[in-house]
């Protein structure tokens, strides 16, 4: 499948920064006082909300052991009570006056609004209160701080003590509370800002257990309990995207998405946002199918709610135009892409509108107008500001354009203009820079420069290795350096650059992502090349088993890894084997009717070719008489070009999220 071009996918898709949700606890008398009338709680994503005042009886979701905040009427001075109708009545007790002393201090505490204020408020509670009765301030405080995110050390540490306190609290009581799974949340929304994510992780599914149990106890309505859900599943989401396992994170993030869609009205303008975030994220892993339904689902709700002519809905066709260049529907994807530039043009969105003119120009070039490609650039060009990044983009899809067009040597000084500019740019943009990188390095190999196309992928390997949340980018790289060294005859070279893609990409996309199959198809091969069948056969088998999985039995890449088993099979000298995957591979070309008459006109004459070995010729006449790569020797033609990834099965493909 041909793929979309990754400096459009790279734009669309940044990164997901860490997830803005705090729950901010307004009154957080209402938690330990029996006088208390409500709470809110605030979960805020990006610039979006969902407000829920429906924490009313919060208290009762936890019998956790407090202080109790009174609130006395308003005295006339510090020491004497007054009766309803204003008459003096006695001095106050010591007790008394400590009580309104507490409460004055916690309704300091309480008005402050910013952190530094709640902090000196804070302050002076730690002096009236004991440790045990700090929980929920603790909570409020490094919420403050989670919000502010200038100091998550500080929000961490406050989260830190909360949870001592409120642990405390529930062995005592033997009863989850809403509190605690909040502290759990913000752990892990301050473990995530300091790059700690398996400390993120592990508080983060301690909290989903805590809510799960809450929710089974019926200690708290549904409606107390969304909230909190939803900021945990996002984290979650984002949490598993860093450490990798965008796979898996999508799912998270689809039941953030469910929790939404049971809170907030059926045509929320935040739902329209909250669906093409899932769009997205399947587009990352590069699902388009999956991806396609929740972009038009956004764009049907942003229709609805901002009008066809909104910047939002412009958004949402720029993303479908991605899909659909995704799912090969090229024509489909440059009308999306007009429909947006229209729309952007007239809001004055110039940046956006000159990226969807770049995205435009790529379309083109899918569709092998080539001519019109270049006179869309050439017209974009004068727009960039002089080495720019944006300038730089245009110097690569030209150099696309002008390679497709067999004119290497102007592809090639349009390649060079383009780092010449993105050398300036590593250090203030090393992951876009990274990107734009790994597009040059495609561009080199098809014009057969393969040492340059080598050395620009190290180098981009270096600058991701620098970034935690791109190890999966890092995984695809490694897959390409290596599969690129396999082609040019450094077998042993390149067999650790594609073992330590495997482990990579099967963290960050599952072990049954088709991307490691074809990464396990390149080892069986390279340990082929190196006279080690027994190894190759079961990287064949690996690969087999993945592809029949994800692609399905009779798609070409899985006859191809079929056939490399039975080939290694048969330098083994197990010819039954040998013949039994051979067998296998006839059957499926033999499906694929006409459009596979030399396929399987050349599975057959293998065939044979195993069943007369297997009567007593050689091991050696044998692999002489196998079919070898039409592109290459001693290795599959169709596996060399299955990209190792699936950024690599076409001309500008990346692994992204």
């Amino acid at each position: 499948m041909r793929r979309a071009s990754s400096r459009l996918l790279s734009h669309l898709l940044q990164p997901p920064t860490k997830a803005s949700y705090y729950i901010v606890l307004r009154d957080s008398t209402s938690y330990f006082s029996p006088l208390a009338a409500a709470t809110t709680t605030t979960v805020t994503t990006n610039d979006q909300s969902l407000s829920h005042k429906s924490l009313t009886h919060l208290n009762s979701c936890s019998k956790t052991p407090s202080f109790l905040f009174f609130s006395p009427k308003t005295s006339q001075n510090l020491n004497t009570l007054v009766d309803p109708n204003g008459q003096n009545v006695s001095k106050m007790s010591s007790r008394q006056r400590k009580i309104k002393e507490r409460s004055q201090i916690e309704e300091a505490f309480e008005s402050a609004e910013s952190a530094d204020d709640m902090l000196e408020a804070f302050k002076d509670m730690e002096a009236s209160f004991d440790e045990r009765e700090l929980g929920l301030a603790c909570l409020k405080m490094g919420l403050k701080l989670d919000q502010e995110g200038e100091d998550p050390e500080k929000a961490l540490s406050f989260a830190q003590r909360a949870l001592k306190i409120m642990d405390d609290d529930q062995n005592n009581s033997n009863k989850s509370s809403l509190p605690l799974a909040m502290t759990l949340q913000l752990l892990g929304s301050a473990s995530y800002s300091l790059n700690k994510f398996n400390d993120s992780l592990g508080y983060l599914n301690r909290a989903n257990r805590v809510l799960t149990k809450i929710e089974q106890e019926g200690s708290c309505s549904a409606n107390d309990i969304r909230p909190v859900l939803h900021a945990v599943q996002f984290e979650l989401y984002n949490t598993k995207t860093a450490m990798g396992r965008r796979e898996e994170a999508i799912g998270n993030l689809r039941k953030s998405l469910e929790i939404k869609e049971m809170t907030l009205e059926e045509d929320s303008g935040e739902l329209g946002k909250a669906n093409r975030d899932v769009a997205e994220a399947y587009v990352a892993v590069l699902n388009f199918k999956e991806a396609l339904p929740f972009c038009l689902k956004a764009m049907e709700i942003n229709k609805m709610q901002l009008g066809h002519n909104s910047v939002e809905v412009a958004h949402d066709r720029r993303l479908l135009g991605v899909i659909y260049t995704g799912l090969e529907e090229h024509e489909k994807a440059l009308e999306q892409n007009q429909l947006s530039q229209r729309v952007l043009k007239n809001w004055g969105c110039s940046s956006d509108l000159l990226r969807a003119e770049i995205d435009a120009a790529n379309m083109q070039i899918a569709l092998g107008r080539y001519d019109e490609a270049i006179n869309t650039l050439k017209g974009v060009v004068q727009q960039t500001d002089k080495e720019s990044e944006d300038q730089a983009l245009v110097f690569i899809s030209m150099a696309k354009a002008l390679c497709n067009q067999e004119k290497f040597a102007d592809s090639k000084r349009c390649l060079e203009i383009a780092c010449g500019i993105l050398d300036k740019k590593e250090s203030s943009s090393p992951l876009n820079v990274a990107e734009a990188f790994m597009e040059i390095s495609m561009q080199y190999e098809t014009m057969n420069e393969f040492e340059t196309a080598i050395s620009l992928l190290k180098r981009t390997m270096a600058m991701l290795e620098k970034l935690p949340q791109e190890q999966h980018s890092v995984g695809s790289v490694s897959a390409r350096i290596g599969w690129l060294l396999l082609l040019t005859g450094k077998v042993e070279e390149a067999i650790p650059y594609l073992e330590d893609a495997a482990e990579r990409l099967k963290e960050s996309f599952g072990s049954k992502h088709f991307g490691v199959g074809y990464v396990y198809n390149n080892l069986g091969a390279a340990y082929l090349e190196l006279d080690r069948p027994q190894s190759a056969a079961q990287m064949f088998a690996y690969a087999k088993d993945i592809m029949d999985v994800s692609l399905g039995p009779h798609h070409a890449d899985s006859i191809e890894a079929c056939q490399n088993l039975s080939k290694a099979y048969a330098v083994m000298g197990s010819y039954p084997l040998a013949i039994n995957f051979q067998e296998k591979v006839v059957e499926s070309w033999e499906g694929h009717g006409p459009s596979a008459q030399y396929e399987l006109k050349e599975a057959i004459r293998v065939l044979e070719q195993l069943k007369s070995k297997a009567c007593g010729s050689s091991s050696d006449s044998l692999m002489k008489a196998l079919p070898l790569s039409r592109d290459s020797e001693g290795l599959s033609g169709r596996n060399l070009k299955s990209r190792v990834s699936v950024k690599d099965r076409c001309r500008n493909d990346q692994l992204e999220a």
